[in-house]
C-alpha cells in the first residue's frame, strides 16, 4: 500500500470557478488562494523500512509548523506570516508569494507505525520519517529442495 495524498472534496461547480479564475487574466486573490492549496510542495520517497516526506517551507520558523497524526491521517499545518518591512509609499505591481495558514493532509497506509514518526526542520525543508511496522517488511523465504 502506498502513502496517498489526501484531497479535500471539491464540487464540479467549484472546480469550474477555480479554472476560470486561472484564465481570467486578473492577479486577484483567487489565483493565490488556488496556488496556496498545494502549499507546501511535498516529495515522498519509499525506502525498505520507512517513508521519507520532504516539504518545502521557506521562511518559516520551526515554531510556526505543527505535525499531527490522527485517525490514520498525517497533517502538516502552520502559518506563514506576512513580512511587514514594506515602506508606506511602495506599491505592489504583482506578487505571487502567499501568506497565512496552510494545511496538507496525507492518508497513512496501515503498515506505518504512528509511534515512530520523526521530524526535522532545516534550511526551509521539513523532513518527516514514517517508520514501517516490522511485520510489514518483506521477508525472504528459503526454498527447500525436496
Amino acid at each position: 500500500m502506498e502513502l496517498v495524498r489526501y484531497n479535500r472534496p471539491t464540487t464540479l461547480a467549484s472546480l469550474f470557478d477555480e479554472v476560470g479564475d486561472l484564465f481570467n487574466g486578473s492577479f486577484g486573490w483567487s489565483n493565490r488562494e488556488l496556488s496556496n492549496r498545494l502549499y507546501p510542495s511535498v516529495d515522498i520517497e519509499e525506502h525498505d523500512d520507512h517513508y521519507s516526506l520532504k516539504a518545502d517551507l521557506p521562511g518559516l520558523d520551526k515554531k510556526d509548523i505543527a505535525i499531527k497524526v490522527e485517525n490514520g491521517t498525517l497533517s502538516i499545518s502552520g502559518e506563514k506570516k506576512h513580512e511587514s518591512t514594506r515602506k508606506e509609499k511602495e506599491k505592489y505591481s504583482y506578487f505571487e508569494r502567499s501568506f497565512g495558514r496552510f494545511e496538507r493532509s496525507f492518508a497513512l497506509p496501515e503498515h506505518i507505525d504512528p509511534e515512530h514518526i520523526d521530524a526535522r526542520y532545516k534550511d526551509g525543508v521539513l523532513e518527516v520519517d514514517l517508520k514501517k511496522k516490522p511485520e510489514s517488511k518483506p521477508k525472504a523465504i528459503e526454498v527447500k529442495v525436496g
